[in-house]
């Protein structure tokens, strides 16, 4: 998975959501964590990112490399203009333009709390 995940990123919202389900599962797991434990206090104990905020990192990390590579098609690839945001067909660029789930924020909104005490 990580090695598709700039053109997996645009998949379904729901299929993101089904592996993100899984993701908390197995840091609950691991942690053995009781179930009134939130997801978000996990991921930020865990330093762990969900599964929509490193889909959008990796594919930030992706179209940065692909501007100064060598082949012209990755290259045309980063000068590519994402459709108007009603457009039904998503594309992978557009990743990184939605807004994060709710779990993202959390997690990064704990993240600066976090990091003002520090």
């Amino acid at each position: 998975m990580t090695y598709a995940s700039p053109v997996f990123a645009h998949a379904s919202p729901k299929a993101l959501h089904r592996l993100q389900v899984i993701q908390n599962k197995f840091c609950r797991a691991a942690t053995d964590a009781h179930w009134c434990v939130r997801n978000s206090i996990l991921h930020r104990d865990l330093e762990l990112p969900t599964i929509s905020k490193y889909m959008k990192d990796v594919s930030k990390r992706f179209f940065d490399i692909a501007g100064s590579h060598p082949n012209a098609l990755l290259r045309a690839v980063v000068d590519y203009q994402p459709p108007h945001p009603t457009h039904l067909i998503r594309r992978p660029r557009n990743v990184l333009t939605d807004p994060p789930d709710a779990l993202t924020a959390a997690v990064e909104s704990l993240n600066d709390v976090s990091d003002t005490h520090d």
